[in-house]
């Protein structure tokens, strides 16, 4: 318990210096922007780009039973941090804590595994507001440190390879024009655990976002005159979800619809979504997710440019 509360102080202490650096930011970062359009970032479905940012999140979501977990309230506190070496091309490290509440039994916390991950944009058309990218996620199984498993902390290592694609709906023919601000991006992958068993099938993962920009319907559509903070805003509706493809849970599939909204500043992007079980396969209550977005050119102007080549 005590090992919980010193790391949730730390990353608490941790995000509002970090919020507070960004705050003196002056310019407003361009990695998310294809064309006219600046997608904002996501809560759940990675987004089809690269960028340079430090990114804490927040979880919490009723998990069922399972064979090897009691049934309980599990809170995930992660962070990441994202670094372009090229224009096109980004590696990112995560990790982070879980702490179990069962509903019957005492609560347990423990590290989460350090996950790798790599990205790589493979085609951009400013004019249509498109980009897509592949991506690769390899969860490094044993690294956690924590001798008592909660939710994941594996043994073994669990690869994660996917598409990512986005579209902004910028070139609408003009009696269209209010649904211009519309946008979607979408995610189809495979998850691979390197050691298969009953409980860890191999799966298809698939989703997508659908978003309506009020920055962009403001700056180029209409001019409604909306609060200063509104006008910020771009409300969202993600759904993720994971199907196994074989061994005793093959054709069953979890997962979430997460229905919020994001702010975004200039050089930091604040993201809340209500969690919806899919079936009580993933959760038999709703949940809640948040996370912040911080460019690292906020923090220094060297650490938003790529180590190689040229940027923004």
């Amino acid at each position: 318990m005590g090992g919980w509360t010193w790391w949730r102080r730390r990353w608490l202490a941790t995000c509002l210096m970090l919020l507070g650096s960004a705050a003196t930011a002056s310019t407003a970062s361009a990695q998310e922007v294809v064309g006219k359009r600046m997608f904002s970032d996501t809560l759940v479905i990675s987004e089809p780009f690269v960028e340079d940012e430090v990114s804490p999140s927040f979880l919490r979501l009723l998990r069922p039973r399972t064979a090897d977990t009691p049934r309980g309230w599990v809170t995930e506190v992660d962070l990441e941090i994202k670094k372009r070496l090229t224009p096109s091309f980004e590696v990112s490290i995560a990790t982070g804590w879980l702490r179990l509440d069962p509903t019957t039994g005492a609560s347990r916390s423990a590290a989460e595994n350090l996950e790798i991950g790599l990205k790589y944009e493979v085609w951009r058309s400013e004019a249509r507001e498109a980009i897509a990218a592949l991506a690769l996620r390899w969860e490094v199984g044993g690294t956690s440190g924590s001798p008592d498993r909660i939710v994941g902390e594996e043994s073994f290592d669990t690869l994660r390879p996917s598409v990512l694609v986005g579209k902004g709906f910028g070139d609408l023919p003009e009696p269209l024009r209010l649904l211009r601000p519309f946008a979607v991006t979408g995610s189809l992958g495979a998850i691979v655990p390197t050691k298969g068993s009953e409980e860890h099938p191999d799966r298809i993962q698939w989703g997508g976002v659908i978003e309506y920009s009020l920055p962009y319907l403001t700056s180029f559509v209409s001019d409604i005159r909306l609060p200063g903070f509104v006008a910020r805003v771009v409300p969202l509706v993600e759904v993720d979800f994971h199907t196994a493809v074989d061994r005793a849970a093959a054709g069953q599939t979890t997962g979430t619809i997460n229905v919020g909204g994001v702010w975004i500043g200039r050089a930091v992007q604040l993201g809340v979504e209500m969690v919806i079980p899919a079936n009580d396969r993933t959760s038999p209550a709703l949940g809640v997710r948040a996370f912040m977005r911080i460019d690292l050119d906020a923090l220094s102007p060297r650490l938003g440019r790529p180590v190689f080549g040229r940027g923004d």
